[in-house]
């Protein structure tokens, strides 16, 4: 993934964790949260989530397929970051995360986010569909071991079954939405030991100068400017 990629997904992620709807999914950077006691988090952040674009059935679905693309172990999974919320606010607002075009323009973009959400619905009836020719169920209603050889056959190259091409390409479409939800949460940053989040003032600090805060009235330092200046330029030659 290109650098440019993660800051534009990032600056995504940030917009999109102002949501109030979220019940899980939260921006790794989002200040909403920060010191404050269990007591004091608003309520919708402990509501259930209302998907915006799928259905019910279809969202858990989504939400069961992020769980086994980045299952828990020694850090929680992307059902317990709300992967799943993510996924389904981005597509809802046809917000591109991986496309097969290259978006130059609001039309470009518009386009691509029309197509993503093509995408995932032609994506989950395939899987469905697929599910129930191999075992004769939805995948949903499938047991563990069948869910995972049907999608181990799309994730894997030495497992490829002829005429899977399409669900092959939903399933690489699926994971790129899933690790850019999972890698822009506190979790998902937490898991990767990101630097960033060791370093938190307590609070924001303020400005010294509480009674000129346009700094119309700053004085001078003490010491002689120009001694200081020679003094920093002779510090930079060495």
């Amino acid at each position: 993934m290109q650098r440019r990629e993660v800051i534009r997904y990032i600056g995504i992620a940030s917009v999109a964790g102002t949501f109030p709807g979220f019940s899980k999914w939260a921006f790794a950077c989002s200040q909403n949260h920060l010191h404050k006691p269990a007591a004091a988090i608003p309520q919708a952040a402990t509501a259930t989530y209302k998907p915006l674009f799928f259905s019910d059935r279809d969202f858990l679905m989504v939400e069961h397929l992020t769980e086994i693309i980045i299952p828990p172990d020694d850090t929680p999974g992307a059902k317990d970051a709300g992967v799943a919320e993510f996924i389904d606010f981005m597509v809802a607002n046809r917000v591109p995360v991986s496309s097969r075009r290259e978006i130059r323009s609001t039309s470009d973009a518009i386009a691509a986010g029309d197509e993503a959400q093509n995408r995932f619905l032609t994506g989950l009836a395939w899987i469905n569909a697929r599910s129930h020719s191999e075992f004769g169920h939805e995948f949903m209603d499938c047991s563990a071991d069948q869910q995972k050889s049907l999608l181990e056959e799309l994730a894997y190259k030495a497992k490829f079954k002829p005429m899977t091409e399409s669900g092959r390409d939903f399933f690489h479409f699926v994971r790129d939405y899933t690790v850019v939800g999972y890698y822009t949460t506190k979790i998902g940053l937490e898991s990767i030991g990101y630097p960033g989040l060791r370093i938190a003032w307590p609070v924001m600090p303020s400005c010294p100068h509480p009674n000129d805060p346009e700094h119309l009235h700053l004085r001078e330092p003490a010491a002689n400017h120009r001694t200081s200046n020679r003094t920093v330029r002779g510090d930079l030659r060495s």
